[in-house]
C-alpha cells in the first residue's frame, strides 16, 4: 500500500463555520446495541469511518442486516439479546479498540466461540483490563500464546453478576462489563474512581434498559430484551478538539461549530483551555428524544494562551485531547504539565514518545519525565517532516501544529490512519 502523507503550511487567521462527522464512540454504541435490540434501529448521523464500520461488519457476520440510506443513515434489523449466530470465521476489527473491547462483553454472553483479531497495532494493546472481569462473570477467553492479545477466543456461557471496581478508569472496560452484565444472572456493578465517558450508559437507558446510577456506580440487572430506537448521533467533540485548539491558539481567528455532543465527560480539554484563557462559549441545546446526549453550539475566537498544568485525576477525562492540548501547550506562554498520562502510552501507539518526538523536530521545547509531560511554550516553532507512527490522533494533532508554525511547511508521513475516525479531517484542515 502506498504511503499517503500530508504537507500543511502555516496561517495567521481565520474565520469558519466547521462541519463535524458523529460522533465515534456514540456511533459504536448505536450500532452494537441495535443489533442486539428486538426490532429496527435507525442511526442518523452515524460516523462512516474505518472503525465504526468494523463494529457494523463484525455484527453482519452475526447475522444482522443492516443497510445505509444515503451517506450516514444507518438501519439495523436487530435480532434481539440471544438472536446473534455464530460467525462463519474470525472478526476482524483492524485497529478498533472499542470495537473489540465492548464486543467481548457482548460475545461472552453468546452460546458459541468467536474468534476477534485486529491490525498489528490492535494486537498489541493490553486486553486484561476486560478479560479478567468477563472471566469472573463466567467466559473463557483465551489469546495469543496463551496471553491476553488478540486475536482472542471467546467462549461465552451462563454468567453470573459481579460486583467490580475498576483499577484503572476506564469506558471501555465499564462498557464490557455492563454489556455481559445484560446476559448475567442477578446484578452486575460497575465502580470507578473517577467518572469516565457515560455513553453506554445513556445508550442502553434510550434502548429501554434501566439503570442504577449512584455516584460514581452504575449497576443494571441481566436478562429482559432491549427495544429498537431511532438515534441522532451528535457532532463529535473529540474530532471538533483539533480545530477548537487551532483557532484558540491564532489570535483574532473565529470558528463556530454546530450541534456537537457536549456531554460533561466529554469536554474536559475545553476546561483546561479556558484555564489557559481560550475564549470559548458553549451555547446548549434542548435535549430530544432520538439523542438522548446532551448538545450544542461552540464559538470559539482566538487570543493569547497561557501554561497550565493539568492534573493525574482530570486525565481519564480529556485522555482523546491530550495529543492536541500537547499542541496548546507549545503556543501557550510558560509551562503546560500534564501529571501521569501513563494511559497515552497504550493507545494506538506510545502517544508521549509520539508527540514529544515530532514537536521537538518542530523546536518546541516538551520533554517527558516518567509517564508527565512537560512544555515550555509561547515560543516560535517551525515546520518539519513528521512521522504519524500510524496513529490518528498523533496525526492530526501534529496538522494542527503545522499550520500553527511561525515558518516553514511540515511534512506528517503515513496519514491514512486518519481515516479510522475522521475522514474528512484532510480536507478540512
Amino acid at each position: 500500500m502506498k504511503m499517503e502523507n500530508l504537507t500543511v503550511s502555516p496561517i495567521q487567521k481565520f474565520s469558519k463555520t466547521l462541519p463535524l462527522p458523529g460522533d465515534k464512540s456514540i456511533s459504536h454504541r448505536a450500532a452494537m446495541l441495535g443489533a442486539i435490540a428486538k426490532g429496527k434501529t435507525e442511526i442518523r448521523n452515524f460516523l462512516v469511518a474505518e472503525d465504526c464500520l468494523h463494529t457494523v461488519k463484525a455484527f453482519q457476520k452475526m447475522g444482522v442486516e443492516t443497510s445505509f440510506q444515503g451517506k450516514d443513515q444507518l438501519t439495523i434489523k436487530g435480532r434481539g439479546l440471544h438472536g446473534l449466530k455464530r460467525p462463519g470465521g474470525p472478526i476482524y476489527l483492524g485497529n478498533s479498540g472499542t470495537s473489540m473491547r465492548l464486543l467481548l462483553g457482548i460475545l461472552a454472553g453468546q452460546p458459541f466461540s468467536a474468534t476477534v483479531t485486529g491490525d498489528p497495532s490492535l494486537s498489541q494493546r493490553p486486553m486484561r483490563r476486560v478479560v479478567f472481569p468477563l472471566e469472573k462473570m463466567g467466559a473463557a477467553i483465551e489469546g495469543k500464546g496463551g496471553e491476553h492479545f488478540a486475536p482472542l477466543t471467546i467462549r461465552g456461557g451462563v454468567l453470573k453478576g459481579i460486583r467490580y471496581h475498576l483499577p484503572v478508569p476506564s469506558a471501555q472496560v465499564k462498557s464490557a462489563i455492563l454489556l455481559a452484565g445484560l446476559y448475567a444472572e442477578g446484578i452486575t456493578s460497575v465502580i470507578e474512581s473517577s467518572k469516565t465517558r457515560d455513553h453506554t450508559e445513556r445508550m442502553l437507558q434510550h434502548f429501554g434498559k434501566k439503570l442504577a446510577v449512584r455516584g460514581l456506580t452504575v449497576s443494571l440487572k441481566g436478562n429482559g430484551e432491549l427495544e429498537g430506537s431511532r438515534v441522532a448521533v451528535p457532532g463529535d467533540i473529540s474530532s471538533a478538539a483539533f480545530f477548537i485548539v487551532l483557532a484558540s491558539a491564532l489570535e483574532g481567528s473565529k470558528l463556530i461549530v454546530h450541534n456537537v455532543g457536549v456531554n460533561p465527560t466529554r469536554i474536559g480539554f475545553i476546561r483546561v483551555l479556558k484555564r489557559m484563557g481560550a475564549d470559548i462559549t458553549l451555547i446548549p441545546k434542548k435535549e430530544s428524544r432520538e439523542k438522548g446526549e446532551p448538545e450544542g453550539d461552540i464559538e470559539v475566537r482566538g487570543r493569547n494562551l497561557k501554561g497550565t498544568t493539568v492534573l493525574a485525576s482530570e486525565i481519564p477525562g480529556l485522555i482523546d485531547e491530550l495529543p492536541i492540548l500537547m499542541v496548546a501547550g507549545a503556543c501557550a506562554k510558560g509551562k503546560t504539565q500534564f501529571q501521569q498520562a501513563s494511559e497515552l502510552r497504550v493507545k494506538e501507539t506510545d502517544r508521549i514518545y509520539s508527540m514529544v518526538t515530532n514537536l521537538r523536530k518542530m523546536g518546541v521545547s516538551i520533554w517527558n519525565e516518567s509517564d508527565d509531560v512537560i512544555i515550555d511554550g509561547g515560543k516560535p516553532f517551525h515546520g518539519s517532516t513528521l512521522q504519524s507512527y500510524k496513529d490518528h490522533r498523533t496525526a492530526m494533532s501534529l496538522a494542527v501544529a503545522g499550520r500553527l508554525a511561525q515558518k516553514g511547511k511540515t511534512l506528517i508521513r503515513d496519514v491514512a490512519c486518519i481515516r479510522t475516525s475522521f475522514p474528512d479531517f484532510i480536507n478540512l484542515i
